[in-house]
């Protein structure tokens, strides 16, 4: 297993002698802290302090000190280029194998990964107490760090399930099962691009999801836990997703920064790291390739490195912007989406996206070439042919991650 960074060392601390041993996984791990999380406490605190003093508000703040705010707190090792990122992936990267928590826990482990997403609530064997208390042992065991997630929390939005009871009481689970696990956050999503055009257009559905997130609002509080919401499937734009933590109250509710999806909401994905930088909790990354054509643009999601966007300026922002969180790899590939905008009635759900970020996702358009979807066979063998795929797409960006960007806390 690759060995801690010296300068993530300095960040961690000493491991935790009382950490709990595991029969696979060697060595304790420091606790439910990690990475830069401290780091991401110090800099809040510099927010605050500062931003008080001056009159400004959190996300003007940030952009008015630029690099003196986090410089003088990254001071401790080095420059901005230099500090350590938790590198993990999300669940859904390898969903073909079906995998439940222990065994992504081993696969993590076997990877040198840093951090895990656990983005459904049918990847624990239970819900009970006792098990969850069990798994944060086994991942303590690892050196792993557990973030927990769940779907649409949005009662509106075509993409929500009432599987697991109102949408209220799926997130309200979803936070205790982060608080028994560790994790300081609670994953969750409103839906995706057709709630834009239905059920009274996108900002229904968000006044709908602030409702519900402002019902377990002294729940979070309580148990330590920030609600990150992500941007989903071209469900918002960054400004959207901004309008609603401040609305429901940044106090309790952040961010899940998606790379991927933001093309899919006609973003440039360094725009939208510029907007919801200041907000993230956590993360989903993936590349993108965004061609012209007849009708107006494709997207292609990639594995990490290998579409259009320029990674080694994206991190040097997120280093910036983002101290503290973890990228977590969601690598969805393989397929092409289709955004028709020279035709009139895409536009409807889209009236008020600005011009000056449509704008930068057509350079992005015109920059990039035409790919092939991916094929699978048909029959028994796809679902091997899909796992097979997406653990060598995973961890192809894992490398180019570590060798390329110099993410992960481990060398």
């Amino acid at each position: 297993m690759p060995a801690l960074t010296r300068e993530a060392s300095a960040i961690l601390g000493s491991p935790s002698d009382s950490a709990p041993a595991s029969g696979v996984g060697k060595g304790p791990f420091p606790g439910p802290s990690f990475g830069g999380h401290v780091l991401r406490e110090a800099m809040m605190g510099l927010r605050r302090t500062v931003g008080k003093e001056v009159g400004l508000e959190r996300r003007d703040f940030l952009k008015s000190v630029g690099v003196l705010g986090v410089g003088t707190v990254a001071g401790a090792f080095g420059s901005t280029s230099e500090r350590p990122v938790a590198l993990g992936f999300d669940n859904f990267s390898i969903r073909a194998f079906g995998w439940k928590a222990e065994q992504l826990l081993e696969y993590a482990s076997h990877l040198g990964v840093d951090t895990v997403l656990f983005s459904d609530l049918d990847v624990y064997a239970s819900h009970d107490a006792g098990y969850l208390r069990d798994l944060r042992a086994e991942a303590r065991a690892r050196r792993i760090q557990v973030q927990v997630g769940t779907g649409s929390v949005c009662p509106s939005s075509t993409t929500f399930s009432d599987r697991f009871g109102a949408a209220e009481d799926q997130l309200a689970l979803t936070i205790r099962i982060a608080s028994l696990l560790g994790s300081s956050v609670a994953r969750c999503y409103l839906g995706n691009m057709n709630d834009r055009r239905h059920g009274g257009g996108i900002q229904v559905h968000i006044a709908n999801m602030v409702g519900v997130l402002r019902k377990v609002r002294t729940l979070a509080l309580d148990a330590g836990v920030k609600v990150a919401v992500e941007n989903h499937a071209g469900d918002m734009q960054a400004r959207e997703l901004v309008g609603l933590i401040e609305n429901a109250g940044p106090e309790y509710v952040g961010a899940t920064l998606d790379s991927g999806n933001a093309t899919w909401a006609l973003e440039d994905p360094m725009e939208n790291l510029e907007v919801l930088g200041p907000y993230a909790l956590t993360s989903g990354i993936r590349d993108s390739v965004v061609w012209e054509t007849e009708e107006g643009a494709a997207v292609q999601w990639t594995a990490v490195g290998e579409g259009s966007i320029d990674h080694q300026e994206y991190f040097r922002r997120f280093r910036l912007l983002c101290p503290g969180v973890a990228v977590q790899l969601e690598i969805i590939s393989g397929f092409n989406r289709e955004f028709p905008y020279l035709r009139p009635e895409f536009w409807e759900g889209y009236y008020e996206v600005p011009a000056a970020t449509f704008a930068r996702f057509l350079s992005l358009a015109k920059r990039g070439a035409a790919r092939d979807a991916v094929r699978f066979p048909e029959g028994e063998a796809r679902r091997e042919a899909e796992a097979a795929y997406q653990q060598d797409e995973l961890q192809r960006s894992i490398r180019y991650c570590r060798e390329e960007l110099g993410l992960g806390l481990r060398t």
